[in-house]
């Protein structure tokens, strides 16, 4: 069976995930006048909310050229794309998944970024950063796949800066109301740790952040879903989109998540936290 974090890696592990997005981006080239980050954007931005969340968070960061960000999760590395080529920051990013990272920096590479953006395979629990080294945190949901809140909140603080801003966007529990799998996170409750809010800031507090803000997302999620769902009817799923990520079973990820949205069982939160 593995560790959790190998069950993880083996949920979100594609197989030909780079042939796929190379496929999508041809079929895009000649359709499409926007840039390759921003065609992207659909399924290198794996969170709800894709492009528009991450520039919700990037807002928070108060960011300038020259910061040091730490995006926890990368996953294909989209929202280090973003803080790097708009912002002007020097990203890394870490994740489990190999083939997300692998993926990810060819992609980089591609596009001129590999500079700017380092992402490595490694666990938000153990990263493979000194003390202090960054000035801001991005987490975009990854809290969801981490049963113990206290050390990854711990290991962040560990590696920021005093004064450093970290934002935190999950997937969190907001009513008792079961979940069912498979969902985009996991294909069943072996692998899902979703806490509630009050789970993240007594962590984030313990592990020495000062929570500034917290906005839930749960009307934006929604309207995420209402259009997803209206573009999947008028045309088929684009030649790059959240699908791709998902697998096969993508459409049934998205009925239980709305599902679970609907029903008050689970709500996107927005943590502004400060390290102390």
């Amino acid at each position: 069976m593995g560790s959790i974090e190998q069950q993880v890696a083996g949920h979100y592990t594609h197989g030909t995930l780079e042939s796929a997005i190379l496929a999508g981006l041809a079929a895009l080239r000649n359709v499409s006048e926007a840039t390759e980050i921003d065609q992207l954007a659909s399924v290198d931005e794996f969170h709800l909310g894709g492009r528009a969340a991450t520039r919700a968070v990037a807002e928070q960061l108060r960011l300038r050229p020259g910061l040091k960000v730490l995006d926890i999760g990368c996953g294909l590395g989209g929202t280090a794309r973003f803080l790097a080529s708009a912002h002007g920051c020097e990203v890394a990013g870490v994740d489990i998944t190999p083939e997300f990272v692998e993926v990810g920096e060819k992609l980089n590479r591609h596009l001129g970024l590999d500079g700017r953006i380092s992402l490595k395979v490694a666990s938000a629990l153990a990263t493979p950063y000194a003390e202090s080294s960054f000035d801001r945190a991005t987490m975009l949901h990854v809290g969801m796949n981490i049963a113990d809140k206290a050390a990854l909140f711990s290991e962040i603080a560990r590696v920021m800066k005093p004064g450093g801003f970290l934002v935190v966007y999950d997937v969190m529990r907001s009513g008792r109301e079961p979940l069912t799998y498979p969902v985009a996170w996991a294909s069943d409750e072996t692998t899902s740790f979703v806490g509630s809010p009050t789970d993240y800031r007594e962590a984030l507090d313990a592990s020495g952040f000062d929570v500034l803000e917290e906005t839930g997302k749960r009307d934006f999620a929604l309207e995420f879903f209402r259009a997803l769902k209206a573009r999947l009817a008028a045309g088929g799923p684009p030649p790059l989109g959240l699908h791709i990520v998902m697998g096969k079973d993508a459409p049934q990820k998205v009925a239980n998540m709305h599902a679970g949205l609907e029903t008050g069982a689970i709500t996107p939160v927005q943590l502004l936290a400060q390290r102390r």
